[in-house]
């Protein structure tokens, strides 16, 4: 983060970071992004990269051994370091050279990821490299979630799929989403919901079968409890403010998206 805060909601944990600090997701999970500090004279300005899973594995073939906790959080926040915004510096700077970029940017890359391997956040990323690891097999659940959001599962299934038993799958599932799968699924279907009205206006209720509800009252019930607001009204409402004049005090709306590094 270059100027400006930001606050992140996944599930029941909020992670707040501004400038001088960076944000890791190693899974792909529904939240809200929330500008909590920006102005007309010091907007909001950040930047973001999607890693290679490749690249990491190779660079952690010449790095030690680390021993790395089991149960691990998808999504984390730390301060940088000198070294690390000296290289993103470095990156950004190829932006004004660009016949240097096809040469430089890859050297640069391969340093970003080194300073963040070595950083608190370097779990994260070397679960991403990891195939055969515990978030590895996480996002295999996450990603059949994903595909199959409007389709009924058992838990058991899932672990199944990933070759856990339920109750570690469950652990290990909860400890990087902070959400059950079933929470998970739920808040997948709301976001798939409020994208789908945002982009087609139309019945709630269509919409709502759409995504796997097979009741339109429980659907409103859910989205309202989540994003505060009935479905039609608070897409009207977000369709109203496309355009949001900046002030000195960052919007209340939080907006959905879905954080990953990949």
């Amino acid at each position: 983060m270059l100027q400006g805060a930001k606050a992140i909601t996944c599930g029941e944990n909020i992670l707040h970071y501004g400038a001088g600090s960076y944000f890791v997701a190693s899974v792909e999970v529904p939240v809200f992004g929330r500008i909590s500090e920006a102005s007309r004279q010091k907007p909001f300005l950040g930047v973001g990269f999607s890693f290679d899973a490749r690249y990491i594995a190779d660079l952690l073939i010449e790095m030690p051994d680390v021993h790395d906790p089991e149960f691990l959080c998808g999504l984390g926040v730390s301060p940088s370091d000198p070294q690390l915004e000296e290289a993103f510096l470095r990156m950004m700077r190829l932006l004004d050279r660009p016949n240097e970029i096809s040469v430089m940017a890859p050297m640069i890359e391969r340093e970003i990821l080194f300073r963040l391997l070595q950083g608190p956040q370097g779990a994260k990323l070397r679960q991403i490299a990891q195939i055969d690891g515990r978030q590895s097999q996480v996002r295999r659940a996450l990603a059949w979630i994903r595909e199959n959001f409007t389709e009924s599962f058992k838990v058991e299934d899932l672990a199944r799929m990933t070759g856990m038993s339920a109750s570690v799958f469950h652990r290990h599932f909860k400890a990087a989403t902070t959400m059950t799968p079933i929470q998970y699924q739920k808040r997948f279907r709301l976001h798939e919901a409020r994208r789908l009205l945002l982009e087609t206006p139309g019945d709630a209720t269509r919409v709502a079968f759409a995504v796997g509800y097979e009741s339109a009252s429980q659907f409103s019930r859910e989205y309202g409890r989540l994003f505060g607001l009935p479905p039609a009204r608070d897409a009207s409402r977000l369709r109203a403010k496309t355009i949001v004049p900046m002030t000195s005090d960052a919007s209340d709306d939080a907006m959905t998206s879905f954080e990953r590094a990949s």
